[in-house]
C-alpha cells in the first residue's frame, strides 16, 4: 500500500485493530476522523465511512499512537566501533550535527516522534534543537551533572570540588533546556554481577537540589542504579529514574506510591552482552543484568509503577529508532500485555516529557499513529514494518528530519 503520495489534513481513518495508548483492551473495527490535524472522533465503523473523499482504508492493519522514546543520546551513533565513537565524544557541533539529523530520521522512520535526551557534555543536543529546523519533539537536558571523579563525564558536567548541586542548577545551566539530569551513581559492573557504586550526592544535597529545579519548574531525571542511591534520588523528590538496575522492591514500591516514573533501559544488557565474546565474563554479567532487570520490571508492573520506555540509544549496539521494537520485546517478556507495552511507550512517555496533547488516539490529541499490518498477535516484533503517519502525511524511507 502507498500512501505517501498525499496530504491528510482531513481524513477518515478505518483501522482493523485500535490499540488507543490508554491501556484499555484493543478495540477492532474502528473509525478515526482526522480534521485539521487533530484527531475529532473515535467511534464504531459505519458503512458511510467507506464512501468518504480521504478515506484511508486500513482495515488489515493495527493502529496505535506514534511513539515517544524516553531516554535516548542523540549525540553518539550505537555503533560498536569504537574509533568512531571516540571521535563522536569529541567532535564538534558542525559535524555532529549531521549525526544527530541522521538519528533523528531512523527515529522517526520507525514511528518515534517525541525523544527525550539525555545529555552530553557539550551539549550538542541542545544547540541542535535551538538551532537545526526538525518536526520531532525534542525534549534535551543539555549537560548531566556529575560529582567530579565520579562517573559522567560522557553524557555532563563535572561541579568544582567546591560547589554544590544546588547552585550548579540555579547558575550553570543554560537556557533551553527542558530537564535537569543529575548522575547520581556509576554504570552497572560487567564483571561483578550486583555490584553496586556509591551514591555521588547524598540525601541533603539532593533535596536541595530538587528544589532548585522545581523553583525553576523543571522536571528532574536522575541516571542511577543500587538501592542506597535510588532511595535517596527518590526520596528527594525526582520525577524519573533513569536505568535502575538493583534498586530492589522497597524502592519499587516507593516509587508506585509517590508516582516516580522508572525508565528502565533494558536492552542495553542485552546489546552489550552481544558485543562481548558469549563466553567472556562481560558477556556472561550483562545477561544476569539484563535478566535481573526484566524481574524488576515484572515486580514493577505488579506494584502499579509508572513505567515509561526509554532506549538509551547511542549506547553500544543500541541503535536509534530500531531499538525500540527490541526494548519492547523486553517488556513482553517481562508480562507485560500488548495494551500496557503500548501505554508504557506512548502516554506515559507523553506524561513524562510533558506532552499533554500526544500519546494517545483520542479526540484533540494531535493526530500522530502507526498502522501496522495484521492484528495484535504480531506485536511488537511487526512494528518494524509499521507505516507511519505524522504532520498530516505518511513518511516514506526518504524522508528527511528537517
Amino acid at each position: 500500500m502507498n500512501l505517501t503520495n498525499k496530504k491528510y489534513n482531513t481524513a477518515t481513518v478505518i483501522a482493523g485493530y485500535l490499540i488507543d495508548g490508554s491501556g484499555s483492551d484493543t478495540k477492532k473495527n474502528i473509525c478515526i476522523k482526522i480534521d485539521n490535524g487533530k484527531f475529532s472522533k473515535i467511534r464504531n465503523i459505519k458503512n458511510s465511512d467507506y464512501k468518504n473523499q480521504n478515506l484511508i482504508d486500513l482495515t488489515d492493519y493495527t493502529i496505535l499512537p506514534a511513539l515517544i522514546d524516553s531516554h535516548v543520546h542523540l549525540f553518539m551513533s550505537g555503533t560498536c566501533n569504537q574509533e568512531i565513537r571516540k571521535k563522536q565524544l569529541t567532535a564538534e557541533f558542525s559535524h555532529i550535527k549531521n549525526i544527530i539529523k541522521q538519528h533523528i530520521k531512523q527515529h522517526m522512520q520507525c514511528g518515534v516522534i517525541a525523544i527525550r535526551d539525555g545529555g552530553d557534555r557539550l551539549g550538542h543536543a541542545l544547540l541542535y534543537k535551538q538551532t537545526v529546523a526538525h518536526n520531532i519533539k525534542l525534549n534535551v537536558s543539555g549537560c548531566g551533572l556529575h560529582k567530579k571523579g565520579r562517573y559522567g563525564q560522557l553524557i555532563g558536567i563535572s561541579l568544582s570540588k567546591k560547589e554544590s548541586l544546588e547552585h550548579a542548577i540555579e547558575r550553570k545551566l543554560p537556557s533551553g533546556i527542558d530537564q535537569i539530569k543529575i548522575v547520581n551513581s556509576g554504570l552497572n559492573s560487567l564483571v561483578t554481577f550486583g555490584k553496586e557504586t556509591p551514591y555521588q550526592f547524598d540525601a541533603a544535597e539532593m533535596k536541595k537540589a530538587v528544589i532548585a529545579a522545581k523553583s525553576k519548574n523543571y522536571p528532574v531525571m536522575v541516571h542511577v542504579n543500587g538501592k542506597e542511591p535510588v532511595r535517596i534520588s527518590i526520596e528527594s523528590g525526582i520525577d524519573s529514574i533513569e536505568h535502575g538496575f538493583f534498586m530492589g522492591k522497597d524502592n519499587l514500591q516507593k516509587m508506585a506510591e509517590k508516582r516516580v516514573t522508572w525508565v528502565p533501559t533494558i536492552y542495553t544488557m542485552k546489546a552489550i552482552s552481544q558485543y562481548f565474546l558469549e563466553s567472556s565474563t562481560e558477556s556472561e554479567t550483562a545477561r544476569k543484568n539484563l535478566d535481573h532487570q526484566i524481574e524488576q520490571l515484572a515486580f514493577a508492573r505488579d506494584a502499579g509503577v509508572r513505567v515509561a520506555v526509554g532506549t538509551d540509544a547511542g549506547s553500544i549496539g543500541v541503535h536509534h529508532g530500531s531499538s525500540i521494537v527490541e526494548e519492547l520485546k523486553l517488556f513482553k517478556s517481562a508480562g507485560y500485555k500488548i495494551e500496557e507495552i503500548i501505554k508504557c511507550v506512548t502516554y506515559n512517555g507523553a506524561k513524562l516529557l510533558r506532552l499533554d496533547d500526544k500519546g494517545l488516539i483520542k479526540k484533540d490529541f494531535t493526530a500522530s499513529f502507526i498502522a501496522v499490518k495484521g492484528n495484535i498477535c504480531l506485536l511488537p516484533e511487526s512494528m518494524k514494518d509499521a507505516m507511519v503517519f505524522h504532520n498530516d502525511h505518511f513518511l516514506c524511507k526518504t524522508d528527511t528530519a528537517s
